[in-house]
């Protein structure tokens, strides 16, 4: 006699996101800039590496990776809630976007 299967549960989907947020001009504070966004907390997300990249005539925007579970984090979510962060952030970029 063949036992029933079991059902799998659903594999959990995640993505691997580097986001480039750049800042007004070159006098904003850029530590600032990333504690702010580093605080922005939702299911799912995990925030990792980053870095300061030269944009040129002085400016630098901050190059961030995330790992966020697909299911429960809108991509676009997150951009809007980082873009919330008019005192800093001028704007937000998709570097890379792969899942894993």
């Amino acid at each position: 006699m063949q036992q029933p299967k079991k059902d799998k549960p659903a594999p959990v989907l995640k993505s691997n996101v580097v986001l480039d947020i750049k800042p007004w001009d070159d006098e904003t504070d850029l530590q600032e800039m990333e504690k702010a966004v580093r605080a922005i907390k939702m299911d799912g997300l995990t925030w990792g590496d980053s870095k300061l990249v030269e944009i040129g005539f002085g400016i630098k925007k901050l190059r961030i990776s995330t790992c966020i579970i697909d299911e429960l984090v809108g991509l676009y979510d997150l951009e809007d809630n980082i873009q919330e962060l008019e005192d800093y952030v001028q704007s937000v970029d998709i570097v890379s976007h792969n899942k894993i």
